[in-house]
């Protein structure tokens, strides 16, 4: 009888002792995870919501689209239109190459009896975060002057960045590709 009691304290110590490797062991895999997790919901790239927040991308999508589609199509007999579309949408360095622009336009348009009108042909949000996005905007730029027989159209690609202020988005930066 004494021996078969200690096959079973030998066996319960076995048991102990692997019980408590295992223990060991998976305390070792929640440690490893638990600081593979806390990096992880760190990394910035997890901040980039394009591709997860439909809503987001095409609300600064028809911003953007509508605030191009304004600011770069230009009627020689109205600019101040143009100059209050640019009021609302643009700012930062996107107001600063605009109002270069808008006083080179004001300057030759008139004489030239200047139209020019923008299509957005396809927009994608390449970044999307809570206050600032980057999107790639291709677009068509028709011109058309008095002493032209016919409208020239040109393409173009920008990089454009737009910011939230407040509860609207304005585009910040254009950027030619």
């Amino acid at each position: 009888m004494t021996r078969r009691i200690g096959l079973d304290l030998r066996s319960i110590g076995a048991w102990q002792g692997v019980s408590l490797g295992i223990a060991v062991m998976l305390f070792a895999v929640a440690a490893i995870l638990g600081v593979q997790a806390r990096s992880l919901s760190q990394d910035p790239a997890l901040d980039n919501r394009a591709q997860l927040d439909e809503t987001g991308q095409a609300g600064v999508v028809t911003v953007v689209t509508r605030g191009l589609t304004q600011v770069l199509s230009y009627d020689y007999t109205q600019p101040d239109a143009t100059r209050a579309f640019a009021d609302q949408v643009l700012s930062g360095q996107a107001r600063e190459q605009y109002d270069t622009l808008f006083a080179s336009l004001s300057e030759r348009a008139p004489g030239q009896q200047l139209m020019l009108s923008v299509v957005v042909q396809a927009t994608g949000v390449r970044e999307l975060t809570t206050d600032k996005a980057t999107l790639l905007v291709f677009l068509d730029q028709t011109s058309a002057r008095a002493d032209d027989e016919e409208k020239s159209v040109s393409a173009a690609q920008l990089s454009v960045t737009a910011e939230r202020e407040g509860r609207s988005w304005v585009i910040t930066g254009l950027q030619p590709l």
